[in-house]
Parts: structure tokens; C-alpha cells; sequence
């Protein structure tokens, strides 16, 4: 029974990561969509936001463990 709260948490931390991704994924592509020009730099902030977000996620995992 003792588990069951380290599940839950690991649950929301990966439902979170998932949101967030797909908010700074989202965002990149309207950006893109509004100013092609501007799609390399979009992309590159894309990228290191997520793996900034994926980090979190990462952390707050082995802190549940």
C-alpha cells in the first residue's frame, strides 16, 4: 500500500511531461507556420526545451524511487 503513492506520482510526472511537450511542440510549429524564415531557430528552441522538460522529468522520477 505503501506504493501506491510513488505510482501515482510517477503517473503525473509523465502526464505532465507529456503536456508540456506537446505545449512547447505546439507552439513551435505555429511560430514556424507564422514566420518560416524563422523555423531553424525555432526548432533548435524547441529541441532544448524539451530536453530541459525531459530533465525535470527525469529527476522528479528518480526522486520518486
Amino acid at each position: 500500500m505503501q506504493e501506491m503513492p510513488k505510482i501515482i506520482g510517477a503517473g503525473l510526472v509523465v502526464i505532465g511531461t507529456g503536456i508540456g511537450i506537446g505545449k512547447i511542440g505546439a507552439a513551435a510549429l505555429e511560430g514556424m507556420a507564422r514566420q518560416p524564415e524563422q523555423a531553424g531557430k525555432l526548432q533548435t528552441a524547441m529541441l532544448i526545451a524539451a530536453a530541459l522538460v525531459e530533465g525535470v522529468a527525469f529527476a522528479a522520477l528518480f526522486a520518486v524511487n
